[in-house]
């Protein structure tokens, strides 16, 4: 599993945490390690979904992201 730290935009509360929590959970190969306002700390395996999917699933909850490291 490869793992990610997100830097989340927008996020200002606890409903907030839930929403891009909740969208990462819905995709296969995703373990949620983390979220917080402004983050997310998740794990992925790469042969079932890919990292611009998980920042795909952020944005699509509501909240630009981008990755700001990675490791495999």
């Amino acid at each position: 599993m490869n793992t990610m730290h997100l830097e989340i935009d927008g996020m200002t509360c606890g409903h907030c945490v839930g929403s891009v929590k909740k969208a990462l959970e819905s995709l296969d190969g995703v373990s949620v390690d983390a979220v917080a306002i402004g983050s997310a700390d998740v794990r992925y395996e790469p042969r079932q979904t890919s990292a611009e999917s998980v920042l795909e699933a952020v944005a699509d909850a509501g909240y630009p992201a981008h990755v700001s490291a990675t490791r495999a």
